[in-house]
């Protein structure tokens, strides 16, 4: 028995964020959007895509973001992303890598990094 791979990330969001969140993640983040199942479209959320991640935002009431709990995206050029971000200044902390956090349009927390 053994865990292969994960699958997605799922975040919370406050309902009727959809299109902020696919500005974002789509947009800046240059993420794709994945067509959610009509089953769970119908809860609102959106999902998205990119290679070897998946996140899934999913709405949900008494919304509060993710502070400290946070995906990690590697990004192959870092200062591009950071370029995006009033603000944001690579630390050399987490040793190997250059890193910023960033938060989405709700306010959840992202990690971006890229591999020195």
């Amino acid at each position: 028995m053994t865990i292969k791979a994960l699958h997605h990330v799922q975040l919370a969001a406050p309902a009727g964020s959809e299109a902020s969140l696919r500005e974002f993640y789509a947009g800046v983040l240059g993420l794709r959007e994945v067509p959610k199942p009509p089953e769970l479209a119908r809860r609102g959320g959106v999902w998205f895509r990119g290679e070897g991640v998946e996140i899934h935002l999913g709405v949900e009431e008494g919304f509060r973001p993710a502070r400290k709990a946070h995906p990690a995206f590697l990004v192959d050029d870092l200062d591009a992303y950071a370029d995006r971000f009033p603000g944001a200044r690579p630390d050399h902390l987490f040793p190997g890598y250059r890193r910023i956090y960033v938060s989405d349009p709700v306010g959840n927390r992202i990690e971006l990094l890229q591999a020195v």
